[in-house]
């Protein structure tokens, strides 16, 4: 059974680097360049992990994860903050929230397939 991800961010190099290296390890991914197009993306299609850049235009990180978490059907999913923002408060701010894992940029394809694996309960 092949994993969604859903990658959202406002970057385009962020969004094509990590669907590329997520797709070549056989996910498949839904991409959002925006808080409203995730969170109409995640409700559509349910996916089963969520990687969320917390700076972002149209809402930060922590406003579309409260919108996530409170939605019944998508409460379960597991979601990743990644910023580059690093106070180490954040971290703890995030996991309030119900962010199960924070990535700090510029992160390494072997961190995030680490978490990701981690956190799908997947063995490498």
């Amino acid at each position: 059974m092949t994993r969604k991800i859903l990658v959202i961010d406002d970057e385009p190099d962020i969004l094509t680097m990590v669907a590329r290296r997520l797709k070549a390890n056989h996910y498949q991914v839904l991409t959002a360049d925006s808080g409203e197009d995730g969170l109409t993306s995640a409700r559509k299609d349910l996916p089963d992990l969520v990687l969320l850049d917390y700076i972002m235009p149209d809402m930060r990180g922590d406003e579309i994860l409260r919108n996530l978490k409170k939605d019944a059907s998508l409460n379960p999913v597991p979601v990743v903050i990644f910023t580059a923002d690093v106070k180490q408060m954040k971290v703890g701010e995030f996991r309030k929230l119900g962010a199960e894992g924070c990535l700090f940029k510029p992160f390494t394809p072997e961190e995030l397939l680490g978490m990701i694996r981690n956190l799908l309960g997947e063995s490498i």
